[in-house]
């Protein structure tokens, strides 16, 4: 992506905002509670036409809303000179400031050109469906929000290392329809998730992530599961990919582990290459946060842009999920 600055253009300006956005009910994943999305929202502006990105952070690399900030207010001068998206990715480093900063750069220049983000990316767009995410609680309970996510053919479950087959049984009973992922959050050891693994193979989970510690799973290397396993924490950006494709079946890209579209998209055409699986994921943002994933997600199996069915409220203009998980393109309002 690239703009050629003549002397007859404004410069580009940036604005930044923090939003944040309250969960319907408390959300549990394997060592953290969530109670809603604080948000960081970027607008670039040029010549009257504005662009807009979104990001979380990432948590577990200790990214807050204050050291976003303090990254993009500290290239403030370069993104006034006309930046690129290329010329990002050198200046900022992979995590939730870039990715906020390279997708407004996306949607601005979509909106210059009056061009759809489809047109930009050389891609026809199809339709996703998404996963719905079942957060830790009670088996029972988490049977119930199965059950409340009756639409949903797919449905992601978060596990620990409590009772975790106890819990899928459960869901199993109540949902035997729905095709399931499980999502350990690092909560596992290898000795763990051999335990586990034929058990939820009886069960027919379709795919288990990071179910290791990030930094703790050469194990992994050489090991044949008999359900594909996905890199998530392990592989945050294109500079952990080799590493975790020795261990993993599935890359899951984040566009805030990895710092926006733009890279990836490269990690998409690596995996490619390699023939690993693709899954996209979010950091629970709003629709604003899943309309760039929603590209990558043309690449991808699994899919996890279900962040705003969390919320109390999504931003406007926001994705339409529909009956069967399916959820509508993004609009030109939205976001590219």
């Amino acid at each position: 992506m690239q703009y050629l600055r003549t002397d007859d253009r404004m410069p580009l300006t940036m604005k930044i905002d923090v939003v944040s956005y309250p969960y319907t009910t408390p959300f549990s994943i394997t060592g953290y509670t969530f109670t809603e999305s604080e948000t960081l929202l970027i607008t670039l502006t040029q010549d009257g036409v504005s662009g807009r990105g979104e990001a979380i952070g990432v948590y577990y690399c200790d990214e807050t809303i204050p050291s976003m900030i303090g990254q993009l207010e500290a290239i403030k001068d370069q993104v006034a000179a006309d930046l690129t998206t290329n010329a990002l990715l050198e200046i900022l480093p992979p995590g939730g400031a870039r990715n906020a900063l390279d997708c407004a750069l996306w949607d601005l220049r979509c909106k210059m050109k009056n061009t759809s983000i489809w047109q930009e990316v050389g891609v026809d767009p199809k339709l996703l469906t998404t996963v719905a995410t079942v957060g830790i609680a009670e088996p029972q309970a988490m049977a119930k929000q199965a059950v409340n996510y009756g639409k949903y053919p797919n449905l992601k479950i978060k596990l620990d290392g409590d009772r975790p087959i106890e819990r899928l049984e459960a869901i199993h009973l109540a949902r035997p329809d729905a095709s399931l992922v499980v999502d350990v959050n690092q909560g596992w050891d290898f000795k763990e998730l051999q335990e586990y693994l034929p058990q939820a193979a009886k069960l027919g989970v379709a795919m288990i992530e990071q179910p290791l510690p990030r930094g703790g799973d050469e194990e992994l290397e050489g090991y044949t599961s008999p359900i594909p396993l996905g890199a998530d924490e392990s592989c945050l950006d294109l500079s952990e990919y080799a590493v975790a494709a020795k261990r993993y079946d599935v890359i899951n890209i984040k566009l805030d582990k990895c710092g926006g579209l733009t890279e990836g998209l490269q990690i998409v055409k690596q995996a490619q290459i390699d023939e690993k699986g693709l899954m996209v994921g979010n950091m629970m943002g709003t629709s604003l946060s899943m309309a760039p994933s929603y590209v990558i997600g043309q690449f991808c199996r699994f899919v996890d842009i279900d962040g705003p069915l969390l919320m109390q409220q999504d931003i406007e203009n926001g994705l339409d999920y529909a009956e069967g998980g399916i959820v509508g393109l993004p609009t030109a309002a939205l976001w590219g």
